[in-house]
């Protein structure tokens, strides 16, 4: 423990935080002390990232929120200067511009060194950056534009703009999971560094999926779920089961898992094999996956689970190795490293940047990848098939849009969503992988997707759902295989994959 706890140096009571008619969270109240790391844990969609989003400014609470800095009211729905000068962040898409240098992006938020001629001190401000992040140890180019750096990087470069100028002060310091993509040499080092900054006697909020970091580094912590808080216990009270207890619901949860999927009735014969696939973090994962069989795929963050669905089909950008075979097309092996051959399609887990055309129409984003099928002989394109194709699976699917000449921006998320799978529906692929497939979608959508996948795999066709949200595994999934460190730690299926089974096999305390 750092110094000793006062009055808390951050206090937030009654918030709460309404999406249409989705409640992310309800009256919840939190505490960090001056010399506290307080870890912030829950599953996924627990409520966490809005809870950090209200503190940014980025949302705005309900009505009837109290919130302080040092016994200091501030509102919650304004963004000021003195605020962020004591609460200062690291969020999870770090907020880093990357055609910039370390360097500038430090500069934007505390300005440049000037003459008094007004001009730029360049070997001033190279100096304090370096001394910033020199304290990784990584060896970094301030001058390099962060596009050409490492994640690693430049997770390194968001950390020390957040504590640019902030030695020694009062505040609090929120990391939003900043180890996802260290590996554990430099995770030690932030470690120090978060150390560091609560022995000077700020505050730190420290978001986490990681069990193993929490009980390395916090003094407390705090579970959020379902948009509640469920309690605020000392870590030295706490055992990494009881956490996952916490985190879980188990005292809300009947066992065994009540209604599972039905899945393939008896062995089925394997539509997609997998061997020994390297990929990032990924270490020789295996897997067959049966027709009719929806296949679950998850754990932690940085895990490489997230990654799985992406080398198989072949969208995975850095290097892969390992076997694939589709069975009833060919006795074939075909190397991981030419997966994009098989022309297996993916709905990727980024659908704005990854999945749709923001400046083309909900029919052009439907059959960009099938206009080969649609042309005449003559290479011209057949544009009343097309707009049949299009007509036939916005129907099918449920897009509500004023028709497929609608730009695809101007639909809801769900909506938008149901368009990505459309397009990978229409190409009759044996295997449809799905990334995230509910991210930011609503409930109502959420089901409609549910029974979508559902119906397909009814017809034959084998599913993989790579998701870090347990609803969606346990709603849709007859098999789950947990990630852990790179390779698949544990294989859940029919009424055992309940969410304790989950958090405990992700977290590694079975």
């Amino acid at each position: 423990m750092g110094t000793e706890l006062t009055g808390p140096v951050l206090r937030v009571a009654a918030l709460s935080k309404r999406f249409g008619g989705t409640q992310a969270l309800r009256d919840v109240d939190l505490e960090v002390a001056p010399g506290e790391i307080h870890a912030l844990i829950g599953p996924n969609g627990s409520g966490k990232s809005t809870l950090i989003k209200i503190l940014a400014g980025y949302h705005h609470a309900e009505p009837g929120a109290v919130a302080e800095l040092d016994g200091e009211p501030f509102d919650l729905g304004h963004v000021t200067a003195s605020r962020h000068d004591r609460l200062r962040f690291v969020h999870q898409e770090l907020g880093l511009v990357g055609e910039l240098s370390a360097i500038d992006n430090l500069a934007l938020n505390h300005g440049f060194a000037r003459t008094a001629f007004g001009n730029i001190r360049w070997p001033e401000m190279e100096r304090r950056t370096s001394a910033l992040v020199e304290r990784f140890g990584l060896g970094i180019d301030v001058r390099r534009p962060l596009a050409t750096a490492t994640p690693v990087q430049r997770t390194v470069v968001a950390i020390a703009a957040a504590l640019q100028g902030w030695e020694g002060r009062r505040g609090v310091l929120v990391l939003d999971e900043p180890t996802a993509v260290l590996p554990p040499g430099e995770v030690a080092r932030l470690f120090d560094i978060v150390r560091e900054v609560r022995d000077a006697g700020a505050g730190v909020l420290y978001v986490s999926h990681r069990m193993d970091e929490i009980f390395a580094l916090a003094d407390r912590v705090t579970v959020i779920r379902g948009g509640r808080r469920i309690a605020t216990r000392p870590v030295s009270e706490l055992t990494p089961r009881s956490l996952a207890a916490l985190m879980a619901g188990e005292e809300m949860e009947t066992d065994p898992r009540p209604t599972p999927p039905s899945g393939p009735s008896g062995p089925a014969d394997p539509v997609l094999e997998v061997r020994d696939l390297w990929a990032g973090p990924l270490r020789g994962v295996g897997f067959d996956l049966a027709r009719g069989e929806r296949l679950g795929i998850t754990g932690l963050v940085g895990s490489g689970h997230e990654l799985v669905p992406y080398a198989v089909c072949g969208a995975h950008a850095g290097r892969v190795s390992g076997r694939l075979r589709l069975p009833e097309r060919s006795e074939r092996w075909t190397q991981a490293r030419d997966a994009d051959g098989l022309g297996l399609p993916l709905v990727p887990a980024d659908r704005a940047g990854e999945g749709v055309i923001g400046g083309f129409s909900v029919g052009e984003n439907l059959t960009l990848p099938l206009l080969d099928r649609l042309r005449a002989r003559s290479g011209r394109l057949r544009r009343h098939r097309e707009s049949a194709l299009a007509d036939d699976w916005i129907r099918r699917v449920g897009v509500r849009t004023a028709g497929r000449g609608a730009r695809i921006t101007t639909l809801s998320g769900g909506n938008q969503q149901k368009v990505v799978m459309a397009r990978c529906l229409a190409q009759r692929p044996p295997v449809l992988m799905l990334c995230e497939p509910t991210a930011g979608v609503d409930i109502a959508t959420r089901l409609q997707l549910y029974d979508l996948i559902e119906h397909r795999a009814d017809e034959g066709m084998g599913v993989i759902v790579s998701s870090s949200d347990t609803q969606d595994l346990l709603a849709l999934c007859t098999r789950v295989l947990v990630v852990r460190d790179g390779r698949i730690a544990r294989e859940i299926s029919g009424r055992d994959i309940t969410e304790s089974a989950l958090v405990h096999a992700m977290e590694g305390t079975e």
